[in-house]
């Protein structure tokens, strides 16, 4: 794709203010400008992903509510609700063609009063204005864009200004839009593909509240930012997740208003079994903290770990029982009576960075008749060692190049697109593999703050292929696994009396 020309801002010499934004009621101020590198029909296209995504420019703000779209009429919702508040705002287009140009202006209006100022995330304006001025030829890429305000009064406006900041920021966002408009730049990552973003940001908004206090607590040596806010983004999608899988699907409405409404949700038949620290020592699920906020939220399940960890007994007494101690072999028959207290039928596997268990997760899934499973893949391994692409093959799901090219392009994998590292080669593997063990694939990038946050879920079963046909596969990579002879199980560190 063509590089982006380089974003040129300079203060607005020409001071004249065009139509409609003459008024004897307003004192328009042209503030910012810069070349457009992109002709004037890309300007609606480009606006359009500013009212729609003002959360692109602001970490403060955290997505807009169109309320009615002749002209939009739209609420700016905020990251922090009990800090700052909502705004709703008049989003206005106008076009007027002259003889000899045309101008085309989207103005942005806040909707204030004494009792609802503007909130701190909103520039000081009572109007501000993104305009495309065009002096050329009508399909020519040699207009300017313009930013234009009616500052509040006693606004600071010189160019160290956190007004000139913003629209330098807006500008900058729009000339980036209409450039990538121009040349039908597409997302690499598409986010919400399972589950909406509103329903999504809303829920963990609540959640984050609820658990916040655990960054106080925390017990580790990792990060406790990072983790804490990680896991309360991991059991927010799982429960909206679960809501979506195994409810009736009468309805989409999430109505938040009723104290703790997840508590009568949908959830997984058998609960759930957070399985990815049972192989190693240092794994990020081991602190127990996911099967804490879960249990603490009304949800059935457990956690199990080689050994104790520091953070366990941080815990209450209703999280720590829920929390064991527990040496996973998935070379053992399902028929040991160890495994069946943690895996019966109907329960939901939750593998969360979970290394050399990743790919073990959709096998253990169609061995012990789980309703589902979540995978979160982080250091890549095969069965019984280091993954290896070049000694890897994928799974025979795809027969011919075009059918694994669409295959590949369903995984929502990110990147550059080339899929030729490392990860994506191992990410990819991991799909066939489901595939091979029954699973229909489906992806998503969850909204968390890892690097590696990309999600493979299985909770249907494939209608491509037979149960037993699916269950000849699994067994036939145990088998394999025995004879290698390479894999060699954890064994429990203190105490293995379950907790």
């Amino acid at each position: 794709m063509a590089l982006r020309p380089k974003f040129s801002p300079s203060a607005c010499v020409d001071q004249s203010v065009h139509l409609p934004l003459s008024s004897p009621n307003a004192t328009w101020i042209p503030f910012i400008e810069c070349p457009a590198n992109f002709p004037e029909e890309l300007f609606e296209t480009a606006v359009s992903q500013l009212i729609h995504h003002p959360e692109y420019n602001s970490t403060l703000i955290l997505r807009s509510e169109t309320i009615s779209s002749r002209c939009i009429h739209r609420k700016l919702l905020p990251r922090r609700p009990g800090r700052d508040e909502s705004l709703e705002q008049y989003c206005t287009l106008y076009k007027e063609t002259l003889s000899s140009s045309s101008h085309i202006v989207l103005i942005l209006t806040p909707i204030t009063s004494e009792t609802h100022p503007l909130p701190y995330y909103h520039p000081r304006v009572s109007h501000l204005a993104f305009r495309y001025l065009n002096h050329g030829e009508a399909h020519s890429d040699s207009g300017i864009l313009r930013i234009e305000v009616v500052p509040l009064a006693d606004t600071p406006l010189d160019q160290g200004s956190r007004l000139f900041r913003t629209c330098l920021a807006l500008l900058d966002t729009l000339h980036r839009y209409g450039w990538g408009a121009m040349t039908n730049y597409r997302k690499r990552v598409i986010h919400d593909v399972l589950i909406p973003r509103d329903h999504y940001q809303d829920l963990y908004l609540i959640m984050r509240e609820r658990h916040k206090n655990l960054v106080d607590t925390w017990q580790e040596v990792t990060d406790p930012l990072k983790h804490v806010f990680e896991d309360i983004g991991i059991a927010t999608y799982l429960i909206l997740l679960w809501r979506a899988s195994f409810g009736s699907g009468d309805s989409d409405e999430l109505d938040l208003a009723v104290e703790e409404p997840w508590k009568n949700w949908p959830r997984p038949p058998a609960g759930f079994v957070d399985v990815g620290c049972v192989f190693l020592k240092n794994s990020a699920c081991g602190n127990g903290l996911l099967t804490h906020i879960l249990t603490s939220e009304g949800y059935e399940g457990h956690g199990i770990d080689v050994r104790e960890r520091t953070s366990w007994k941080s815990y209450p007494s209703t999280t720590q029982n829920h929390l064991h101690v527990y040496a996973f072999n998935p070379l053992d028959p399902p028929s040991e009576s160890t495994h069946s207290q943690f895996f019966p039928p109907g329960v939901f596997i939750i593998a969360n960075h979970a290394d050399e268990l990743t790919p073990w997760a959709p096998v253990l899934s169609t061995l012990y008749g789980a309703s589902g499973y979540l995978s979160i893949p982080c250091c890549a391994w095969d069965f019984d060692a280091r993954y290896a692409r070049s000694a890897t093959t994928m799974f025979p799901i795809a027969r011919s190049s075009s059918a694994m090219d669409n295959f590949i392009q369903s995984l929502n994998l990110g990147g550059d697109g080339s899929n030729s590292s490392g990860y994506s080669m191992y990410r990819i593997w991991l799909a066939t593999l489901s595939a091979h063990a029954g699973w229909e694939v489906e992806c998503e990038t969850l909204r968390i703050p890892s690097t590696r946050n990309w999600a493979i879920i299985g909770r249907k079963i494939s209608s491509a292929m037979p149960r037993g046909e699916a269950m000849r596969n699994v067994e036939a990579i145990l088998q394999n696994v025995k004879e290698r002879a390479v894999f060699k199980p954890r064994k429990p560190e203190g105490k293995g009396d379950g907790h």
